[in-house]
């Protein structure tokens, strides 16, 4: 019943849900192009886009070549009313693991605040529980070891960037998945819940008393491309976008009585950075894109014999999926803002193909249907009650209690 009434009645996410693509176009885009991009942004509702910026151990500030790109994109947005988010992370590899790669890394952060005095949000890292960009996870003898090395990072990043811009957003990161197994064959990696719970013991074994973040970065994407977004997983550490209850319990679990605020309280909330479902290619757009597809599970853009809303049975097509992942995140409390990924398909099929344009700049069939649920969203016109009905549905409401936090973390390492 918790999240019933958490998603129910007038209980919604703040006025103004943020809404955002995650892409990296108008980085590398003509004049013409990046215009062309921007447009769609508007006709969307968008209102802001995640872009990265790499970063190397050593540097202290970008890069001419780098500066490039990203001055470029700033230009790109300029007066256009796009909110423009820095992601910045380097090699899994490159991680900062000692004071001086921390401080190096963190005034570089600085000097995007110094270069660009329009933005404000930035995010720390990409997904520093994932062994694919935060690299060690563990140390030799599978002692825990990236959560407490993540802590110290957003500590540093925190003091320096709030000393450069008071107001500014430093943003934590996460992935929705991890195996906690410092042996496993491939992707050794933290789930969200250990590396949460392990960030809080960091924090509080530190008796720092400043936060260490100002917002909650989290990429809810789903186990698979057709799990249905508010679908829950209570007995595994996954937490996908169905888990809201779950994320906030760990998330009380590790920091509350400290002295960092939990969303909900002040102006600390939850983005999703990165939420998204691939497509299928059709026969006349095969040409715009080449490789060997990743996955199995592609969907169709629109599939014009489903009725546009529908919510339930099998994930029918792209367009359902992302409307319903957008109005889910507008109905939990917390949540703050939304990205998709991307505006605009990656041309190699290794990569994304969960844009609302194919490779050539053309929308999908799910443009409209996005753009509906945005609208939707603005006018505060979401079916709450139905989305709890259907999280619940999916599984049993045991709640972050000790017996399935010990289910949850019973393979964990120490």
């Amino acid at each position: 019943m918790a999240l019933a009434c958490l998603l129910t009645g007038s209980a919604h996410a703040a006025p103004g849900l943020l809404i955002g693509v995650a892409d990296d176009t108008l980085k590398w885009s003509d004049k013409p192009t990046a215009q062309r991009a921007l447009g769609y942004t508007r006709d969307l509702g968008i209102r802001a886009v995640r872009v990265t910026v790499p970063w190397q151990p050593g540097q202290t500030r970008l890069s001419v070549l780098d500066r490039q790109p990203v001055d470029r994109m700033i230009l790109a947005t300029w007066g256009g009313g796009l909110r423009v988010v820095l992601a910045v992370y380097g090699k899994a590899g490159d991680a900062p693991q000692t004071s001086q790669e921390r401080s190096d890394y963190c005034s570089f952060v600085a000097s995007l605040l110094h270069r660009y005095p329009g933005v404000s949000d930035v995010v720390i890292w990409n997904e520093p529980n994932s062994s694919r960009f935060w690299r060690p996870q563990f140390t030799p003898d599978g002692t825990s070891l990236a959560p407490a090395a993540y802590e110290a990072l957003l500590a540093r990043c925190w003091d320096v960037l709030h000393a450069v811009r008071p107001t500014v957003n430093v943003i934590a990161a996460s992935a929705p998945r991890g195996n906690d197994n410092p042996a496993a064959s491939s992707n050794v990696s933290h789930s969200p819940v250990n590396f949460y719970l392990k960030l809080g013991e960091a924090y509080r074994s530190s008796g720092r008393r400043s936060p260490i973040f100002d917002t909650v970065g989290h990429n809810p994407y789903p186990v698979t491309n057709a799990e249905r977004p508010w679908i829950r997983h209570p007995t595994t550490p996954t937490i996908a976008e169905g888990d809201y209850e779950k994320l906030m319990a760990v998330l009380r679990e590790a920091f509350d009585g400290t002295g960092q605020p939990l969303p909900g309280e002040g102006k600390v909330s939850i983005w999703y950075m990165e939420q998204g479902f691939q497509t299928t290619i059709p026969a006349d757009k095969a040409s715009l894109y080449r490789g060997t597809e990743s996955i199995s599970q592609t969907l169709p853009p629109f599939f014009t014999r489903v009725a546009a809303g529908l919510t339930t049975g099998p994930a029918p097509d792209q367009a359902t999926q992302l409307s319903d992942a957008l109005q889910i995140a507008y109905c939990q409390p917390a949540v703050g803002a939304f990205f998709n990924f991307e505006l605009m398909d990656e041309p190699v099929l290794g990569g994304w193909q969960s844009g609302l344009l194919w490779a050539d700049m053309t929308p999908k069939p799910s443009y409209e249907p996005f753009k509906e649920a945005v609208r939707r969203v603005a006018a505060g016109k979401v079916d709450c009650a139905l989305y709890a009905k259907l999280s619940a549905e999916s599984s049993p409401d045991i709640g972050f209690t000790a017996p399935a936090r010990k289910r949850m973390t019973s393979g964990a390492v120490q």
